[in-house]
């Protein structure tokens, strides 16, 4: 089925910027929508902005107007682009592939993001 692999992790200084990529094998298709979720120590893991098939996005209130997400249909690649990061974006970010039909739930490996000075 749908495998899924982030990369552009790193360790960032804050108001440094990251952009991570998933990409996908076995398509992304109309179907799917996508997501980037990051769990830090300790916390559960939270949704941080998502792309439907069509382009329509949402934001945690705590990124937005920060972080983009956008996806590339074509190369099954969806990306977020992190800007003006801060030691609490801290996390493992996973990529997250939805089947608005099955209902099913595809995760990617995580990448790790480290926003320190």
């Amino acid at each position: 089925q749908v495998q899924l692999v982030e990369s552009g992790g790193g360790l960032v200084q804050p108001g440094g910027s990251l952009r991570l990529s998933c990409a996908g094998s076995g398509s992304i298709s109309s179907m799917y929508a996508m997501g980037w979720y990051r769990q830090a120590p300790g916390k559960q893991r939270e949704l941080v902005a998502a792309i439907s098939s069509v382009g329509s996005t949402r934001y945690a209130d705590s990124v937005k107007g920060r972080f983009t997400i956008s996806r590339d249909n074509a190369k099954n690649t969806v990306y977020l682009q992190m800007n003006s990061l801060k030691p609490e974006d801290t996390a493992v970010y996973y990529c997250n592939a939805h089947n608005l039909v099955y209902n099913d739930d595809y995760w990617g490996q995580g990448t790790q993001v480290t926003v320190s000075s």
